[in-house]
């Protein structure tokens, strides 16, 4: 079962717009339900000179070649340098003074588009940008791409993917043509990750929140070193020592050798808070199906309010961790107000709860 197979009624979607294409696509989804991966596959369809029935690439015509080789003339992918290992466009600074490399789209990657945008094309084709995550781009980057969205080049497509299209700036949404990708049907994607070689696939789906390519890095063990180490220190509860707790896990993300650990430490936390919250409503846990029963023990040490209000500050660790900043100061504080929920109450009386 291939990409086109879990989202069959979106790569249909994707095939009718093909005689007659926007200027820009905004795809949008949860992250890990592979979006990129659909938005990649159109733009190889339509480049391929030669396309099978389907509507899918040939895998086999010199553009093909090219796409295979990353060097298509009529196709540039706009990323965070941070997602293709480049160096120099971050402001932290590693050990040895180098930056980091940026997790935002930059400016000058949207200028350099330019002469891109104003040649001809190679095979009298289209011409296609594909850029991701959207929302990776500042205001400053935003209104850059704005101009050319605003004059659209006649045979261009703008291939937008975001996990967060909220954050986009309004311009940007009203002048793209929108196509909400859905989360695969359960047994569909427990079908996929089985045929990955994917063990205890229900299990793994389940913690990506249904997502199935988040759930086979998962099974894979691509991303549990961090997640281990996370959930390791929630689960003490009020027992962990917030300090320790945070030097610890801060060793698993500066061994972390993919982008953004920080960011997606928050997103399990934020999962690891929902399901205290529907345990402490009496519900079933949605996403650590097998920490079901510590879960529901940490939950009845604490309140709903405290939850609900720690909830709200994951909200803006998330936009925190997305800006430079020290690693360990940034895990003390979260885990010091993760400490906070444990702590008994007292009312006007003096008596605890």
């Amino acid at each position: 079962m291939n990409i086109y197979d879990l989202h069959e009624k979106t790569w249909k979607q994707l095939g009718e717009r093909r005689d007659r294409l926007p200027h820009a696509l905004l795809m949008t989804g949860q992250r890990g339900i592979g979006k990129f991966d659909l938005a990649r596959a159109f733009a190889e369809s339509l480049l391929c000179e030669n396309p099978l029935p389907s509507r899918t690439a040939c895998g086999s015509c010199l553009a093909c070649g090219w796409m295979a080789q990353g060097n298509h003339p009529d196709f540039r992918r706009v990323q965070p340098e941070a997602l293709t290992g480049e160096e120099g466009g971050g402001e932290e600074r590693e050990a040895g003074g180098k930056k980091k490399p940026s997790q935002q789209i930059t400016i000058d990657q949207i200028r350099a588009l330019d002469d891109f945008l104003h040649i001809g094309t190679h095979r009298q084709g289209a011409r296609i940008v594909l850029l991701h995550p959207a929302e990776a781009m500042n205001r400053h980057t935003a209104n850059s791409l704005l101009k050319s969205l605003e004059e659209p080049v006649p045979g261009t497509l703008f291939l937008l993917v975001s996990n967060e299209p909220e954050r986009l700036l309004p311009t940007i949404r009203s002048r793209c043509q929108q196509l909400p990708v859905p989360l695969p049907e359960t047994a569909r994607a427990q079908q996929w990750l089985t045929a990955r070689g994917v063990k205890d696939a229900a299990r793994w789906l389940a913690l990506a929140g249904g997502s199935p390519l988040l759930a086979a890095e998962l099974g894979a063990g691509d991303e549990r070193v961090l997640l281990d180490a996370l959930v390791t220190e929630l689960a003490k509860g009020g027992r962990a020592d917030p300090l320790a707790a945070a030097a610890a896990v801060d060793r698993a993300v500066k061994a972390e050798k993919r982008p953004a650990p920080l960011k997606r430490l928050v997103e399990w936390g934020q999962k690891w808070l929902v399901d205290m919250i529907l345990l402490r409503s009496g519900q079933a846990p949605r996403y650590f199906l097998a920490q079901a029963a510590p879960l529901a023990e940490l939950a009845g040490q604490t309140g709903l309010s405290g939850l609900l209000a720690f909830n709200r500050k994951a909200l803006q660790y998330r936009l925190q961790c997305e800006q430079p900043l020290n690693s360990r100061l940034f895990l003390e504080d979260f885990f010091l107000n993760y400490a906070m929920l444990f702590e008994p109450v007292r009312d006007a009386h003096g008596r605890t709860h």
